[in-house]
């Protein structure tokens, strides 16, 4: 039987408002509390990274934990705060490091502060004396305690009854480099396990093999895991061995934080019964950027990381293709060099039409949201994504590849005159092109182009139905366990 409320332990490396780097901090600072309002008895394990501004929060000591490493025991104090009523557990830990960023483009270098932050959230729910139904981790970061919690149900009768769950919110990312850490600190090699000879030793595969369940954060993702050009090496274990125990749920939108009625940061507030204000952002974004006040011709937006999976170069040698169409383009980001300074060079070869800011400025995203026409989401893969969500609630149509969540929340208008976005298959500038031509066609048809924008804006992006999926998904997690242990 099914415990009432469900107890639930969430590790995770990041989560909004504490510390946000990308879409898993978006995720853990909103599914956790929807599922708190669902009625679980939800808590989140985060580490104390030094760049959580610690004045900002009541924070209380929840109790100290070591964690073996070898001869000696690497300590961790624990402190308590509430979000929304949700105890989040911060990790402080001599690992973490005093400066730099919260991820190193090295994993070698997270991977001490992220196996003792896992090792030690699995473990503290004793100190706690809390026992959680389900441990829910993210990531490679965190998979590793489900590894662990696997190797504890066989000697601690205080771990058998545990469920795992392993969300993979970007499967390539295995935290390669991290065998010599988890022998460290006492965490075997997967040796008989059917994963890859090459995988037996690292993070995420060693949470896939030992999850009782995988879920990524759309359907389509869910299936093209199991894929060789999506699988990252681990499709053929994924289909043989985990394929019953893989699925897929939809993040969702934070529907009060993206709000073009209500948002302070764009310059007029418009909705779906009346977008009077798209112009009005439209002319403040252009005069903002330096770009001539037409709102004859389409402005298309880009706010992404730059680099390969964003497909980001994509769109830029797709603009290149479609130089003589009437557009211009805003590009807000930061990442891999060669792209921001292809980024550069096209503003070079277009200035009366491209603008490039190469930064991280929340505030002018969402006036890109709100003032452009169309978003460029060329992803080469997208597990879910998030930016196509806010461009419709914007009502600003999304341009997207068909691939993962982008094909699971984008109605393509060229199979039916009822969509919501214009969707290309292949990762080649020719398919953005040609996508960007379709839009640019219907755009000239303003009735047209007015459906496009309200069927987007009246899309439901909530977290409330995906966070009743969790709730069943967590439950069947329970009884299978409970059977097993029977």
């Amino acid at each position: 039987m099914v415990q009432n409320p469900l107890k639930v332990l969430f590790i995770t490396a990041e989560a909004a408002p504490f510390i946000k780097v990308g879409g898993l901090g978006d995720v853990a600072g909103t599914l956790p509390l929807e599922l708190r309002r669902a009625g679980v008895d939800i808590r989140m394990a985060l580490p104390f990274h030094q760049q959580i501004d610690r004045s900002r929060y009541d924070l209380s000591p929840a109790g100290s934990i070591e964690v073996p490493r070898g001869k000696e025991a690497v300590p961790a104090e624990v402190f308590r705060t509430d979000l929304d009523g949700m105890p989040v557990y911060l990790f402080d830990s001599p690992l973490i490091p005093q400066n730099g960023p919260l991820y190193a483009t090295d994993p070698r270098l997270d991977a001490p502060k992220f196996v003792h932050f896992s090792l030690a959230s699995l473990a503290f729910p004793i100190v706690l004396n809390w026992k959680p139904d389900v441990i829910h981790a993210q990531d490679w970061h965190t998979a590793v305690s489900l590894y662990a919690l696997d190797l504890m149900r066989k000697r601690d009768p205080f771990f058998a009854p545990i469920g795992s769950l392993l969300t993979v919110h970007n499967l390539p990312y295995h935290g390669i480099g991290t065998e010599s850490v988890l022998a460290d600190f006492g965490l075997p090699p997967a040796s008989d396990s059917p994963l890859p000879w090459w995988a037996r030793h690292l993070p995420l595969p060693l949470g896939l093999y030992a999850a009782d369940h995988i879920n990524t954060v759309s359907p389509g993702y869910a299936a093209e895991m199991l894929t060789e050009p999506f699988g990252a090496g681990l499709d053929e274990y994924l289909r043989i061995h985990k394929s019953e125990a893989i699925s897929g749920i939809l993040n969702g939108l934070d529907m009060v934080a993206w709000d073009p009625r209500k948002d302070t940061a764009i310059t007029a507030h418009y909705d779906n019964e009346n977008l009077d204000g798209k112009a009005v952002n439209k002319a403040a974004l252009q005069r903002e950027l330096g770009l001539p006040e037409q709102p004859e011709t389409m402005l298309v937006g880009i706010v992404s990381r730059m680099d390969q999976q964003k497909g980001i170069d994509l769109a830029l040698d797709g603009l290149r293709l479609v130089a003589d169409q009437p557009w211009q383009a805003v590009v807000l980001g930061t990442g891999q060099p060669a792209i921001e300074d292809s980024a550069r060079q096209l503003q070079d070869e277009l200035p009366d039409r491209v603008r490039v800011m190469i930064d991280f400025d929340a505030d002018l995203g969402r006036r890109i949201y709100a003032g452009a026409d169309a978003f460029l989401i060329p992803s080469r893969y997208e597990p879910c994504g998030l930016t196509q969500m806010i461009s419709m609630r914007y009502g600003t149509v999304p341009i997207a590849r068909a691939v993962g969540g982008l094909k699971d929340t984008i109605q393509d208008y060229g199979e039916t005159k009822s969509g919501t976005g214009f969707l290309f298959e292949a990762a080649l500038p020719e398919g953005m092109a040609d996508a960007l031509q379709r839009a640019i066609s219907v755009y000239d048809d303003g009735r047209r182009w007015g459906g496009l924008q309200r069927r987007g804006m009246k899309q439901d992006f909530s977290w409330e139905k995906s966070a009743q999926e969790y709730v069943s998904l967590y439950q069947k997690i329970v009884q299978a366990r409970q059977a097993a242990a029977s």
